[in-house]
């Protein structure tokens, strides 16, 4: 390894790395402010990037990369009485994954100060920023101060990365995806918990996902990158935890951005499915037991629970849609106990319905191939920036480990332009897995928590 502060070319970085060699502290901040500066050639970060995908970086190098990359910009600081209660989640990514919409405002009823930020949906994955800009009016773009206001009025917000946070981060991750290294367990870590870092938080609880619709398939992959994430957060101060959660089936019974605000809105008001119901109270209860605002874990679950039932969640979420530009009215009716959601967020032209084709037990049904044909639909985007359909989507009119009949409807496709094919209606159709129910044997979303270290 090379002397502290000795000067190298970038060259010989990106030569040290691809040979396997670890590279120094003192390195790593040249090279990430070189990124930020733009002193340095978009070639050469590439080259870089997967110099670190083949050859990876042991612990020192990741922690290194994470904090010079949180310091390339800035920290968020907040009142010294909000101590220990500054909290956040974040998802790798799954279908159907709306928790962030009902845990934010529980965790606020809960006492917390939530400020998420959060991202879009890219190729199957979808965003919580697509999902709550389906509600008019409501804004993700809140400056530092406004985030602060709300947090102090509300309690929780949920918005999109500023300008001035983690700008190195930023640039990297466009890259990643033009040179095929978004998969590279260190610059998947640094860029997760710099982000995190940089929120300011006293506590951090991540939803680690593995199965056929998750980024990784297989639950010791999914463990070996939630160990990596909590020992980088808690090297950095950030009392952090995982929990890894199964993502083969759909969250709950919807997919797609619109409709997905629906089913996050029927949980907040004590309807929601059972699978997403434990997620937001695993995650929800986890978080409050990490920052010390709940005794154990399992009383942290039952008062996000509590607030669930009791309507507190709702009402945050709520004056969360005032304080982010929706309008009293809206959000008052879209909060009501019998909404009709979409006199307010857009429903597409088009509803199709897929019977079963055979009898029997609903075994498995397929989240991916969901995802990838709402996709082609217009529902996702396959570059960041691209517009996308908020009224695309899906809703399961069955359950797993549900007995249905032959010709009986199973799968709602809400779509506009383009129309639904028989290609896709075909790969939807061989989604569903109907058997024997003998062979069915029912699995918690949640297979497994990581408690900091």
């Amino acid at each position: 390894m090379a002397q502290e502060g000795a000067p190298t070319s970038f060259p010989e970085l990106i030569r040290r790395k691809r040979d396997g060699e670890q590279l120094s502290a003192a390195e790593i901040r040249s090279f990430t402010r070189a990124v930020k500066l733009g002193t340095i050639q978009d070639s050469q970060i590439g080259a870089m990037l997967m110099a670190i995908w083949q050859k990876s970086m042991v612990a020192d190098e990741t922690l290194a990369l994470t904090q010079e990359m949180m310091q390339s910009g800035e920290i968020l600081r907040w009142p010294e009485e909000w101590t220990g209660l500054v909290v956040d989640k974040h998802s790798t990514g799954g279908v159907g994954d709306k928790v962030s919409l009902p845990l934010a405002p529980a965790l606020a009823a809960c006492g917390c100060k939530v400020p998420m930020i959060s991202g879009r949906g890219l190729a199957h994955t979808g965003g919580t920023l697509d999902k709550l800009e389906s509600i008019p009016g409501f804004n993700i773009h809140q400056s530092v101060q406004q985030l602060q206001q709300i947090l102090q009025d509300v309690g929780c917000s949920i918005v999109g990365q500023t300008e001035t946070l983690v700008p190195a981060d930023r640039i990297l991750y466009g890259l990643r995806d033009a040179t095929a290294t978004v998969d590279s367990l260190p610059l998947i870590t640094s860029s997760i918990i710099s982000k995190k870092g940089a929120e300011g938080l006293c506590a951090l609880v991540l939803d680690v996902k593995f199965g056929r619709a998750a980024l990784y398939k297989d639950i010791k992959s999914a463990r070996g990158l939630a160990q990596s994430l909590v020992t980088t957060g808690n090297s950095l101060g950030v009392r952090t935890g995982a929990v890894l959660s199964r993502m083969d089936a759909p969250i709950g019974r919807c997919v797609g951005n619109a409709i997905e605000v629906c089913e996050a809105l029927e949980c907040l008001k004590g309807r929601g499915p059972d699978d997403l119901n434990e997620l937001v109270t695993s995650l929800g209860g986890y978080l409050l037991w990490m920052s010390g605002n709940s005794p154990s874990l399992e009383k942290g679950q039952t008062e996000i629970a509590e607030v669930l039932q009791n309507g507190a969640a709702l009402r945050k979420f709520q004056a969360m849609l005032e304080a982010q530009g929706v309008s009293a009215d809206i959000a008052k009716s879209l909060c009501s106990p019998h909404a009709d959601y979409f006199q307010h967020m857009r429903q597409a032209e088009h509803q199709t319905e897929l019977e079963a084709q055979s009898s029997g037990t609903v075994l498995e049904i397929d989240g991916l191939v969901i995802a990838e044909v709402l996709h082609k639909l217009g529902a996702g985007r396959t570059k960041a920036g691209e517009p996308i359909n908020h009224s695309v989507g899906a809703k399961l009119l069955v359950g797993l480990g549900q007995e249905v009949k032959k010709g009986q409807p199973w799968l709602r496709i809400h779509y506009d332009s383009p129309a639904l094919n028989a290609q896709q209606c075909s790969e939807l159709q061989a989604s569903l897995v109907v058997g024997n129910g003998a062979s069915f044997h029912p699995s918690p979303r949640v297979a497994e928590f990581i408690l900091p270290c």
